[in-house]
């Protein structure tokens, strides 16, 4: 095989990895929170948070949230980036 071949077939399973990671987002829990904003839950543990309109919230690690019902959250992490990524990912769909 060419190595002209073999490049195009490894972008193609490059781009089919790629795509089958977007489709796994990792979130196993999205809670609404008093203040409109939405709190998402990963399988490690840590968080990320959307405003009302859908943008990306910068939160500081140890903050503590509010849900609708009354409970209360501490941040952990702030997976800023991770979030903007699977945002974008989606987007291309």
């Amino acid at each position: 095989m060419s190595i002209r071949k073999s490049l195009i077939a490894l972008s193609l399973v490059a781009t089919a990895l790629s795509a089958a990671a977007a489709g796994d987002s990792d979130i196993v829990q999205s809670v609404q929170l008093k203040d409109g904003t939405t709190m998402h839950h990963y399988k490690d543990g840590k968080m990320s948070m959307e405003g009302k309109n859908g943008n990306i919230v910068f939160m500081k690690e140890g903050m503590t949230m509010e849900t609708t019902d009354g409970k209360t959250i501490t941040m952990s992490g702030n997976e800023v980036a991770r979030l903007y990524m699977q945002k974008k990912l989606e987007n291309k769909k």
